[in-house]
């Protein structure tokens, strides 16, 4: 017989959290206590919630992580070394999309390109907020041209634009990226994101395996994605969901969001909204991945078996976990912990450049 306690995570203590979970770096676990989490402070909705009181949440969600933007900035280091301008193109509805376009200065040759794509769950955040433009500078820095998208996103102060308003937005910017790769002086061009922006990063290539526009795409490197959607009523085939919920990020906050993104649940099995779902046919022919996970995530193992569907579909593909790390920790705590995001960035410029 197993002893229950020897379980990890919440699987063997159900009131075990990131900060308490042995597994977790201890430095990353004393900035956790000192920030209180994602979103600290705000009681997550019952499971029943309108739609409406979904958005009102996401609000509020929003306006909480950017009280901790001025902190934030205090941190971030200056890029001397990186040029950053803005481009509208037009979107599908004959909307304004912003990119912002960080290049190294002074490169003469064609670099490698990547098209970011933010994170918050396809419903909160912007590409202009500050840990965004801190992840694209320091990729930039790296000698890549990376393009930010400002995607509609579901709620927030940029929404509320449901699937699939954001999606088309990413495959907008995508398309103008690829048509653009001489103006731009770029090489390649890999698609990348964390989180809900994981989830535009492989659904945007999804998309384009439909569309026959796959060729465009070179790569795609997905953080921690966020692409399964039945945090409502999780699948025990999915332990980290269980494991490792309320480590920062919860079911109980991820449902919220889904019903933001995807209003009346129409989408609930659709690859382009939840990637997860994606059958060996919509995965055939893309090109090569790489799907990066953190330890602690309760979105550790939807990521891990989109890999493993990624190969039995014959696409060349890779993937990471990140000990010690909560959700998206390897981008988030910088501050206290450098050399585990040192280690993604080298890893996703390595990927890129190899494209």
């Amino acid at each position: 017989m197993i002893n229950q306690s020897l379980l990890p995570g919440r699987l063997g203590d159900d009131h075990r959290r990131f900060e308490t979970d042995m597994r977790a770096d201890p430095r990353i676990s004393e900035q956790v206590k000192l920030m209180g989490g994602f979103g600290a402070g705000l009681e997550p909705l019952p499971a029943d919630a309108t739609y409406e009181q979904c958005l009102d949440y996401c609000m509020a969600f929003e306006q909480t992580q950017a009280e901790g933007h001025p902190a934030l900035l205090a941190t971030i280091p200056e890029f001397d070394n990186v040029d950053v301008n803005c481009q509208t193109i037009t979107g599908s509805e004959g909307h304004e999309i912003t990119l912002y376009i960080h290049r190294p200065k002074n490169a003469a040759d064609a670099l490698p390109g990547l098209v970011h794509l933010h994170g918050g769950g396809m419903v909160i955040m912007t590409a202009a907020d500050p840990g965004p433009t801190f992840w694209r500078n320091t990729l930039a820095n790296q000698g890549m041209v990376v393009i930010g998208v400002e995607y509609r996103n579901g709620g927030g102060k940029l929404g509320n634009h449901p699937f699939p308003a954001g999606l088309n937005d990413c495959a907008a910017a995508t398309q103008w990226v690829h048509q653009n790769r001489a103006r731009l002086n770029i090489s390649s061009l890999t698609l990348s994101g964390e989180s809900g922006g994981g989830n535009l990063a492989i659904a945007t290539t999804l998309k384009a395996n439909a569309e026959q526009w796959v060729a465009s795409i070179d790569g795609v490197y997905a953080m921690c994605p966020y692409i399964y959607g039945g945090y409502a009523n999780p699948s025990e085939t999915l332990l980290s969901l269980f494991e490792n919920d309320d480590y920062l990020l919860g079911c109980s906050v991820m449902r919220s969001m889904v019903k933001a993104y995807d209003p009346e649940g129409l989408n609930q099995l659709n690859p382009l909204a939840w990637p997860y779902h994606a059958k060996e046919t919509d995965l055939k022919g893309l090109p090569p991945h790489v799907i990066s996970v953190n330890e602690l995530d309760p979105l550790r193992d939807e990521g891990l078996a989109y890999y493993r569907n990624l190969l039995a579909a014959g696409v060349p593909a890779s993937a990471r976990t990140v000990h010690g790390t909560p959700h998206a920790g390897d981008m988030g705590f910088f501050q206290v912990a450098p050399e585990i995001t040192a280690d993604t960035v080298a890893s996703i410029a390595a990927f890129v450049r190899a494209r």
